[in-house]
């Protein structure tokens, strides 16, 4: 055999090693381990700027005590908000009431008073039917105000319409919400004295008991 055929079985047996070797195949054992290796290997460079903080378990632990910690703190933080929701309530309550009782006192009762004052004949209901348009304001003063647009009124002067006035006024223009004039001593000598005992009908006020007297009395004894 010449140099150059043995040169070629040489050559032929390297060639066909090479490709025994890439056909090469791995077992499932092989391939695990590999996987492993490599998973671990990443894990290492994934978790080394956090070796400070310890082991992962360890930093689960602590994970889970504080998120357990958060959810206490969260009921309990549930508690204390109904709580002061009940507060609240009661304060918003107690003021209301001191609200109405400061009302009551500075426009109720001066507003009843006024009515009667000015002879209306039912006050209550003067009192009823004026009292929307009377307010406290933010210092708790009295404010008479026009009920569309919600402004103060103010009288001729400039100044602020009293309660007073604004219950006069009411009076004035709407006189079917008030009783007749009381009559004078002298109105009441016209009623029995009139015309040689005649009785001047004018002179009476039927919404009076007493002229209402005068006036049957009268009817009996043939004066009218």
């Amino acid at each position: 055999m010449t140099d150059t055929n043995i040169g070629n079985v040489a050559d032929t047996d390297t060639a066909t090693q090479t490709q025994n070797q890439a056909e090469r195949t791995y077992s499932q054992k092989e391939v695990d381990d590999l996987m492993a290796r490599t998973k671990s290997a990443v894990q290492k460079k994934a978790l080394k700027p956090y070796e400070d903080l310890g082991d992962p378990d360890t930093i689960r632990t602590v994970l889970s005590q504080h998120q357990q910690r958060e959810q206490e703190v969260a009921l309990k933080r549930g508690e204390f908000d109904k709580v002061m929701s009940e507060l609240a309530s009661k304060k918003d309550a107690e003021i209301s009431k001191r609200d109405a009782i400061i009302r009551e006192f500075k426009v109720e009762q001066p507003l009843l008073s006024l009515a009667s004052q000015y002879r209306s004949v039912n006050p209550e209901q003067v009192k009823q039917l004026l009292k929307p348009a009377v307010r406290l304001n933010a210092e708790g003063e009295v404010e008479v105000i026009d009920t569309k647009t919600g402004s103060v009124r103010y009288d001729d002067s400039g100044n602020p319409l009293s309660v007073d006035k604004y219950v006069k006024e009411f009076l004035d223009a709407n006189p079917h919400f008030t009783s007749a004039t009381p009559a004078t001593t002298n109105t009441q000598s016209n009623v029995n004295n009139s015309g040689g005992g005649q009785i001047d009908l004018k002179s009476l006020d039927l919404t009076r008991p007493d002229h209402r007297k005068i006036y049957a009395e009268a009817r009996r004894n043939g004066k009218i």
